[in-house]
């Protein structure tokens, strides 16, 4: 993609948010069928969206806060592939935890647990500064030019 001209294309930026949110919960979802399903009878949406699951009491809920770890690591890599810019990684990153938060607080409410917004707060910082970072790499790449020489 050429970065020359910047058009503003709200479709464009809705769809990259709808996919990057969508690809995080995703990620989410296997992880937490990896690292929790092995450890609880059911799966429910509730290692989602519900903040009294994230908790360092149990060990449960260090495998739940490791998905959500993990899930930010995966996150940076999609900012890497769907935004591709450095310089908004931080307001789709932004965007994606606060869109989390408000299914939260309509799924149980305003999260109450100390563990729960440091953990979110974590994985908002690692997924952006490691998308950016990423991100800076890609940009920062040297352009190959292929030279004919004429004899």
């Amino acid at each position: 993609m050429f970065y020359g001209a910047v058009v503003w294309d709200p479709w464009l930026i809705v769809a990259q948010i709808v996919v990057l949110q969508c690809l995080y919960y995703l990620s989410l979802g296997v992880f937490l069928s990896f690292l929790v399903g092995t450890r609880v009878s059911r799966m429910s949406l509730v290692y989602f969206f519900d903040y009294a699951t994230v908790t360092a009491s149990t060990v449960t809920g260090w495998c739940v806060i490791a998905s959500f770890m993990l899930s930010s690591l995966a996150g940076a890599g999609y900012l890497l592939y769907l935004i591709e810019r450095a310089k908004k990684c931080l307001d789709f990153s932004a965007t994606l935890y606060i869109l989390h938060l408000f299914i939260c607080i309509i799924y149980g409410g305003w999260p109450s647990s100390i563990a729960w917004w440091v953990v979110n707060a974590t994985g908002l910082a690692l997924m952006a500064l490691l998308g950016e970072y990423l991100c800076i790499r890609r940009e920062l790449r040297e352009i190959p030019i292929t030279r004919r020489l004429s004899v």
